[in-house]
Formats: structure tokens, sequence, C-alpha cells
């Protein structure tokens, strides 16, 4: 299993924007699809985006169309998570995910938290109205 690490999350007001990124250990980050999700107080974990291992394809839920943008760098092992335009419903904490796994696909099955072998410790990201 490979160490996740986000940052980046915290307190903004609504309209507002944050930037999360989640580092990974591994070199061999390049391989893999990335995710991120997030789990608001007393509901379950729900997919938000992810990226393919090239960075050549991604995936959102429809909540976050148009206002987040996932992107990643395979130099720094790092993927981001751009988020504009945030709203009070954007509350909850966020989490990076890794698919390490082969064969290696890219698809709606991304949007899947059993897909994913490797969680970050997660990072808060409160949205104030």
């Amino acid at each position: 299993q490979v160490q996740l690490v986000e940052s980046g999350g915290g307190l903004v007001q609504a309209g507002g924007s944050l930037r999360l990124s989640c580092a990974a250990s591994e070199r061999t980050f390049s391989n893999w699809n990335m995710g991120w999700f997030r789990q608001a107080p007393g509901k379950e974990r729900e997919f938000v985006a992810a990226i393919s291992w090239s960075g050549g394809s991604t995936y959102y839920a429809e909540s976050v169309k148009g206002r987040f943008t996932i992107s990643r760098d395979n130099v720094k092992n790092t993927v981001y998570l751009e988020m504009n335009t945030l709203k009070p419903e954007d509350t909850a904490v966020y989490y990076c995910a890794a698919y390490t796994s082969t064969p290696i696909f890219f698809d709606q099955r991304m949007g899947q938290p059993a897909r994913y072998d490797s969680w970050g410790q997660g990072t808060q990201v409160t949205v104030s109205s």
C-alpha cells in the first residue's frame, strides 16, 4: 500500500476557491489512476473526480462539473483538485485515492470507491455561507 498525503484544505467563504494537493510516496505514481472523494458528516463517501495515469482522461461527478478541475504532475508525484465557486454543500473531508492494480483501465468505474486500493488521511474543507 502506498502513502498518500493530502494538503490544502481550510475554511473559505461561499464563492471562493481552494486547491487541494495529494502527494504520493512512490515513483510508480505515473502508472496509477487517481481519484478524489469526499465525505460529509453523516453521509457516505462520494466520488468527486478522477484522472487517468497519463492525465489524458478525466471524469467528474455532476455536482462539481464545471467548478472543479483535477490534474496531475507525474514528475512531482502529485495530483491536484482545483475547486472554484465553492458552495456550503461542498463542505466535507476530502480524500485522494490511488488505483494501482492491473490491468489498468479508465472509465466510469473509477467513480466507485471500492476500485481504489490506497487512500490518504483526508483534509477538511469548510465552506461558509
